[in-house]
């Protein structure tokens, strides 16, 4: 379905039905600030990419208790722990081998998680899932979250703890407002690269962990989504994004993995959304 301004869209709980899936939970907020919910909200779905902001959050309390700064170097000379999560370091997809100088492309690199995890856990001396779980989730009250594995894939979450999550996007009480602020400006926002599942974007603007919409197309948010909003999909058949600006923000989680019929739903839902 082509959307457009004129385009009359249906209620957004009614899309879901209709997509190949065998269970979905979705929480979102309309432009009154009411909230919705679909499905199962405290069940555990695995997020896969979703993981990333997440544990980009702990980065950040971390670099407030002074245990890895932003700035300290890491992966390929001239790269720093704010390069890595912004896929700015140079490294590739999947590989800790560096495919490109620092800053010169957007290379989203789930090595380049792998690489942070180790980094915190080098310093904090303790592991990337124990670190996660003591600086974000539980003092958010996210008690059926945890990472399993990977930091950059490894994590299961339910909508009511991403609900959570997604209120300390809006009004953070683990990092200084002006931390998260810095964290989520486009870091070189020029930088060309691929964003998976939806082809090459000039550009293709990131935060540090978190997307940024900009003006990707094409994309899995609603077209008139704020060039601002943050976010993330992940390869499970899920999707986070925030907008601080109109206190929005919306979670769906499936279990289904991510495939065309993401790249047609999701934005229609999206748009349905905003509209709303």
């Amino acid at each position: 379905m082509s959307v457009t301004d004129d385009t009359e869209l249906p209620d957004p709980s009614s899309l879901p039905g209709s997509w190949p899936v065998g269970k979905v939970a979705a929480v979102w907020t309309n432009k009154s600030g009411e909230l919705t919910t679909l499905g199962p909200v405290i069940d555990g779905f695995g997020l896969a990419s979703v993981t990333k902001p997440l544990f980009s959050y702990a980065l950040l309390v971390a670099s407030e208790e002074g245990t890895l700064g932003l700035d300290d170097a890491l992966g390929p000379p001239g790269s720093t722990v704010a390069h890595v999560m912004a896929h700015a370091s140079g490294l590739g997809p999947e590989t800790g081998d560096p495919s490109t100088a620092p800053g010169t492309r957007r290379i989203y690199s789930n090595a380049g998680f792998d690489l942070l995890g180790a980094a915190l856990a080098d310093a904090a001396g303790m592991s990337p899932a124990d670190y996660l779980r003591e600086a974000v989730c539980e003092p958010l009250g996210m008690s059926s979250t945890w990472l399993e594995g990977s930091p950059a894939h490894g994590a299961v979450s339910t909508v009511r703890d991403l609900i959570r999550f997604c209120d300390e996007v809006l009004d953070p009480v683990l990092i200084h407002t002006t931390t998260l602020e810095h964290a989520l400006e486009p870091f070189l926002p020029e930088l060309i690269g691929v964003l998976p599942g939806f082809g090459r974007q000039s550009p293709n603007p990131w935060a540090l962990g978190f997307e940024i919409r900009g003006t990707k197309r094409p994309h899995w948010n609603g077209a008139s989504a704020p060039a601002h909003t943050v976010g993330h999909f992940g390869g499970a058949g899920t999707f986070l994004w925030v907008d601080r600006r109109a206190r929005r923000f919306a979670v769906c989680l499936t279990d289904t993995p991510f495939g065309p019929w993401a790249g047609h739903a999701w934005p229609l839902f999206n748009e349905a959304i905003l509209r709303s």
